[in-house]
């Protein structure tokens, strides 16, 4: 595939279709059985962030996309056309869509040319994010003071903001409208422990949990396992977890396997506390 004459600019309607074939190139997208996952996720990024082509007269040779987190930018995906890769496309679409940002991050694939690229960018590489996969059989029941209830966007909204100190009312309103979203904040006692959604996965049977913050002084091993298996709704399900997070042994001792895995990177290790966010691998 030829380079010449590529220029980057702002995605736009017409890009998308060209961006999904990409991405399903490198297996990030596929057949749509659950609903549209990934329309919307692009739609978001170009709507409430950084969606960005780089283009020639044949289409999409590659694509970059970030969001403003409230703490820094977060590179949600880079990708280039397998037939371009090798030509100097990614470093300057990077540039593009990280331009002034101090504080960034991102997940970076296992791709062998992506960590790098982000090393030179100005992120350090801090910890494995480990995609784990179980069935809530497999799950304690919630013991005595933990309980789920269902949640509105803007209540998970002001909690975030609560914790803290970030404010994404476009995010959370994303994250409340996805396929089957459930909305849930968890109990102990009478306070709230936790927040977050829940959502299916475009093509697999297995539900995802999207997104959860922790309390900041709530057990996270308690609260994260309440919401699994909420999130699973007796089925199985997905989830992100950070290396240094304590539910990762105890998932692990209770069979769930080790589906897939990134590196989580940054400017600095404190944009937020690793043992209190199940992050969304796109937003964060």
């Amino acid at each position: 595939m030829a380079t010449a004459s590529v220029s980057i600019r702002p995605a736009t309607d017409e890009d998308v279709p060209g961006i999904r074939v990409l991405l399903a190139s490198h297996g990030n997208d596929g057949p749509i059985v659950n609903g549209d996952i990934v329309g919307p996720y692009l739609r978001h990024l170009r709507d409430h962030g950084r969606l960005l082509v780089t283009a020639a007269d044949q289409g999409v040779l590659a694509f970059g996309a970030a969001i403003d987190t409230g703490r820094g930018w977060h590179l949600a995906d880079l990708f280039v056309h397998p037939d371009a890769l090798g030509r100097g496309l990614g470093r300057p679409l990077l540039a593009a869509v990280l331009d002034g940002a101090t504080e960034r991050s991102t997940f970076a694939s296992d791709d062998p040319r992506a960590l790098p690229l982000y090393v030179r960018a100005g992120m350090t590489p801090l910890w494995p994010s480990l995609y784990l996969e179980g069935a809530a059989t497999t799950l304690p029941e919630s013991a005595g003071r933990l309980r789920t209830e269902a949640a509105t966007a803007e209540q998970i909204r002001e909690l975030d903001r609560a914790w803290t100190g970030m404010d994404r009312p476009a995010d959370h309103r994303f994250w409340a409208s996805q396929v089957d979203a459930d909305s849930f904040v968890v109990f102990d006692g009478g306070a709230v422990a936790g927040a977050g959604y829940a959502r299916v996965r475009q093509a697999s049977p297995v539900r995802a949990l999207d997104r959860l913050l922790v309390h900041p002084d709530s057990d996270p091993v308690a609260v994260i396992l309440s919401a699994i298996r909420r999130a699973a709704a007796d089925g199985g399900v997905l989830v992100g977890i950070l290396g240094p997070n304590p539910v990762l042994r105890p998932l692990l001792e209770m069979g769930f396997r080790i589906a897939d895995r990134d590196t989580y990177m940054a400017s600095r290790p404190d944009l937020f506390d690793p043992t209190r966010l199940i992050p969304n691998a796109g937003l964060r």
